[in-house]
């Protein structure tokens, strides 16, 4: 088990038949809903709904679907609907997807550094502090993003592209290609490329 840190097209399947679903997966602060906005405009589904609503922490929005939270809890019906759309999944609750159906997993990695400092200012904003060190919390995704590539290694329902953030960033034209292909479907790979914007990359590691 994955150990948890941190808290329209009709498909015409019957319900009891698999489906294939777009994952958009990584550690919160990580560009998921920077990438759920470039499939969006690439011309994929998106499954959300308008519970959660853009904010200055994700000027864009945030691209979610509520119930999805709600997986470790058994809640999948929604999958129904999710033959070929593009869904966001937090990486600690991927293992809760039911097994029956085939997923495209394409998971965000960030550099951690850069998280925890988007997290800082997002608990800022909303007065709220944390009682994690930095060093604690890069300790445990470190952990937890070790379990997760290793478990998804072993799924043979799940095919997975990861996505380095910090590269998309600095040249989208290069990886919009890569992951048109990895998804199998035609994209409007312009429309994506528009999507990463430097004035959004707000929280930059270092240079060494």
């Amino acid at each position: 088990m994955l150990k948890k840190v941190f808290g329209s097209r009709s498909s015409g399947s019957r319900p009891n038949q698999p489906r294939t679903v777009i994952v958009v997966s990584g550690l919160p602060r990580s560009g998921t809903s920077m990438m759920m906005k470039m499939l969006a405009e690439g011309g994929v589904e998106a499954l959300t709904d308008s519970i959660r609503t853009a904010d200055e922490d994700n000027p864009n929005g945030y691209f979610e679907l509520e119930v999805v939270k709600q997986l470790a809890e058994g809640q999948k019906e929604w999958l129904a609907n999710a033959d070929h759309k593009l869904v966001k999944v937090i990486s600690a609750l991927l293992e809760h997807l039911p097994p029956e159906h085939r997923y495209k997993v394409l998971f965000m990695e960030r550099q951690i550094p850069e998280i925890l400092a988007s997290q800082r200012k997002m608990l800022a904003r909303r007065n709220e502090t944390s009682n994690v060190s930095d060093a604690d919390m890069e300790a445990q995704f470190q952990e937890h993003l070790k379990g997760v590539k290793y478990w998804l290694a072993r799924q043979p329902n799940m095919e997975v592209l990861y996505v380095d953030y910090n590269r998309i960033m600095a040249d989208p034209g290069e990886l919009v290609p890569k992951i048109v292909d990895f998804l199998g479907l035609p994209l409007d790979a312009d429309k994506m490329r528009s999507v990463p914007n430097e004035k959004l990359y707000r929280n930059r590691a270092p240079s060494s």
